[in-house]
């Protein structure tokens, strides 16, 4: 997953968000985000959901389906 994980972070920076500000607007921790982006974990469904709506990307777009 590592496109998952480029993608979320180059998201992140260019909204400059810290993971703990990340976190808290999704509602995980700032380790989740920091995992995800070192590709340690994944996220789940409902984290992945929650991830694109805030960005306002599709979900495909985050794991690489689509550009």
């Amino acid at each position: 997953m590592k496109i998952f994980a480029e993608r979320l972070k180059e998201l992140r920076v260019d909204e400059n968000l810290s993971t703990t500000k990340l976190g808290n607007s999704i509602g995980v921790s700032a380790n989740t985000i920091s995992r995800w982006e070192r590709e340690v974990r994944i996220p789940n469904i409902e984290n992945l959901v929650a991830l694109a709506k805030y960005f306002r990307v599709s979900a495909d777009y985050l794991v690489g389906l689509e550009d």
